[in-house]
């Protein structure tokens, strides 16, 4: 079946690392993309895979994550549209040190690091925005750490579940509704828990009436409540 081809160029305006780039230096990063389209469990790149360019989700859903000798994994992140990955093994010329799954069936670009590396060198926003991007990938990890080191199991989930509330202005004292964006199982990987643990956590929570728990949809009874909930 025939598949329409994609506006490369108008994609990669669209994303927050290219926007401010001259049409024909998206044309040059073109000649270098190559798509790839990801099943829900495909695997796009094993640990120690060589990286020859870097990757950035058109849509869908990508775990990065460290496999172990007995069959478990950790979830390092989620990335979702607009969002990139590999900059950092591109610049250093090292394999990959976590393997790439899609969590859904995910379009992603390769950009291949010819280009980049030319741009960077020619244009000095763009070498900004590069830096901007891997310096806040950084400081992610950092607060990660910090996170595991100094906050309690049930403290990670409350602020995961914090983090997908809506923005409001006002007191929060109304309810909301998420949607986990994947499995339990991953979301308790991604913050350093075990599956049995998280379960117990929500399982707490519900119990103190902060939450209502159904498969993946979380109803948070009152944001200020659960934000103050004596951990």
């Amino acid at each position: 079946m025939h598949e329409n081809r994609l506006d490369i160029p108008l994609i990669l305006s669209r994303l927050p690392l290219f926007q401010k780039l001259a049409p024909e230096q998206l044309a040059a990063l073109e000649s270098a993309c190559r798509e790839r389209r990801l099943a829900k469990g495909e695997l796009l790149v094993q640990k120690g895979d060589a990286a020859k360019g870097f990757f950035v989700v058109v849509f869908g859903q990508i775990k990065l994550a460290f496999p172990s000798s007995q069959g478990n994994e950790k979830v390092v992140e989620i990335l979702g549209p607009h969002q990139s990955f590999g900059e950092a093994v591109m610049f250093m010329d090292r394999p990959y040190p976590v393997f790439a799954e899609g969590l859904e069936e995910s379009l992603l670009l390769h950009i291949g690091s010819a280009p980049v590396f030319d741009l960077l060198e020619r244009d000095a926003l763009f070498a900004r925005r590069m830096l901007a991007g891997l310096s806040m990938r950084l400081h992610s990890l950092v607060q990660d750490v910090e996170t595991y080191s100094l906050r309690s199991s049930a403290q990670r989930v409350v602020g995961y579940l914090l983090q997908h509330c809506p923005q409001t202005t006002g007191p929060c004292e109304g309810s909301f509704d998420i949607s986990l964006p994947t499995s339990k199982q991953v979301i308790a990987s991604r913050l350093n828990l075990t599956p049995e643990t998280l379960s117990r956590i929500f399982h707490d929570l519900s119990a103190n009436g902060l939450i209502c728990v159904s498969g993946k949809q979380i109803t948070i009874n009152n944001v200020r409540q659960l934000r103050e909930f004596d951990l």
